[in-house]
């Protein structure tokens, strides 16, 4: 049988407690195996993310600007379907999450229109969640930024 291919990554907390409940709790992903006291491994819509105790590595991320908002350059997350962007959203929104940019839509009624919000998690790691409404436009090279 022929699996597709899964992202893994791995990223720093401050307490594993609240990676825990921001990832199993808010975002609601199903958790994997456990090192107790080292890292818990969660399962991001069928990819490997694993949160690493190491406080020291907890940083903010530097920003780069995009549509005048200032984007993490640092960040991870998911190019959802647009129904389940709007679940996300109401999910992060009923768990009071720390938005870095509040969900909104890039290129309303054009071509390439995409919802989009980032936040934080409580170790201060970037996360965006991303829909388009034609799901043809994720790599088309006519959506380039401009000035």
């Amino acid at each position: 049988m022929t699996q597709r291919p899964r992202f893994h990554l791995a990223f720093p907390v401050h307490d594993l407690q609240e990676a825990r409940a921001f990832y199993g709790g808010v975002l609601q992903c199903p958790e994997g195996r456990e090192h107790v006291g080292h890292w818990i491994d969660f399962d991001l819509m069928g990819h490997q993310i694993v949160a690493h105790l190491s406080p020291d590595e907890c940083r903010s991320a530097e920003t780069g600007d995009v549509d005048g908002k200032s984007v993490p350059v640092r960040h991870f997350g998911l190019i959802l379907e647009w129904r389940d962007w709007e679940t996300m959203r109401d999910r992060l929104v009923a768990g009071d999450s720390d938005f870095i940019i509040e969900p909104y839509i890039r290129f309303e009624g054009k071509p390439g229109e995409q919802a989009t919000m980032f936040v934080r998690d409580p170790s201060g790691n970037a996360l965006e969640f991303k829909a388009f409404r034609d799901d043809r436009m994720v790599f088309d090279k006519g959506l380039r930024e401009t000035g």
